[in-house]
C-alpha cells in the first residue's frame, strides 16, 4: 500500500508540472487541430490527443506536452491495475476503479466531464474553449486523481480498522486448533 501512495505522489507532482503548462497544452491542441483539419469537433479521447501528437505535430514543445499528457494517462492507468493486485477491495473501491479505468480508455469519450470545485481548471479557460473544446481533456486528470487518492483513502481506513479489530478481538490463527500459542512458564499472560 505504501508503494501505491509513494507512486500516487509522484504522479501528482507530475501533474501539477503538467498544470503549470496548461496553456502550452490548450495551444498545443489547437495547432495540432489545425494542421488536422479538425477545428470543428473537441478534442474528446486519450487516443484523439496521440493521433494529433504523432500525425499533426510539428513543434517540439506541443509534442514534449502533448507526450507529457499522455505519459500521465499511462501512469494512471498501470497504477490502476497495481491498485487492483494490491487490494481485492469491496464495492466503493471496485466502483472507484472501475471509474479511472473506463475514464482512461483510450478511446472513452470525455467531452461531458468537467472537473468541479476545489479544481479551477476549466475556469482557467475561455468560455468558448470551456464550453465547446477543451474542457473534457483538462477535467480528465483531475478527476481520476481524486478518485483514486479516495481509494487510497477507503482502503487505508478499511484496512486499518479491519487490522485493529483483529488485534482487539484477540483473532486466533486458525492453524492452533482454537488453542491460545504456548507461553514459556513464569511469564505473565497479557
Amino acid at each position: 500500500m505504501n508503494e501505491i501512495v509513494e507512486t500516487l505522489k509522484t504522479i501528482q507532482q507530475n501533474y501539477k508540472l503538467f498544470q503549470q503548462q496548461q496553456f502550452s497544452f490548450i495551444r498545443a491542441l489547437e495547432r495540432t487541430r489545425k494542421e488536422a483539419h479538425d477545428t470543428f469537433r473537441p478534442v474528446s479521447s486519450i487516443m484523439q490527443v496521440q493521433y494529433f501528437r504523432d500525425h499533426h505535430c510539428y513543434n517540439s514543445t506541443d509534442r514534449r506536452i502533448l507526450s507529457m499528457f499522455i505519459s500521465l494517462c499511462n501512469d494512471l492507468r498501470s497504477l490502476c491495475h497495481k491498485m487492483e493486485t494490491v487490494h481485492p477491495g469491496d464495492s466503493v473501491t471496485h466502483c472507484l476503479l472501475e471509474r479511472c479505468k473506463v475514464l482512461l480508455n483510450d478511446s472513452n469519450d470525455f467531452t461531458a466531464i468537467r472537473a468541479t470545485y476545489p479544481h479551477a481548471v476549466v475556469n482557467y479557460l475561455s468560455w468558448e474553449e470551456a464550453r465547446n473544446r477543451y474542457a473534457g481533456v483538462v477535467s480528465l486528470l483531475p478527476i481520476v486523481l481524486d478518485n483514486m487518492w479516495e481509494w487510497v483513502t477507503h482502503s487505508e481506513t478499511n484496512l486499518l480498522q479491519n487490522e485493529r479489530q483483529c488485534q482487539r478481538c484477540g483473532y486466533e490463527d486458525p492453524r492452533l486448533n482454537k488453542k491460545p500459542p504456548w507461553i514459556p512458564p513464569g511469564k505473565p499472560r497479557y
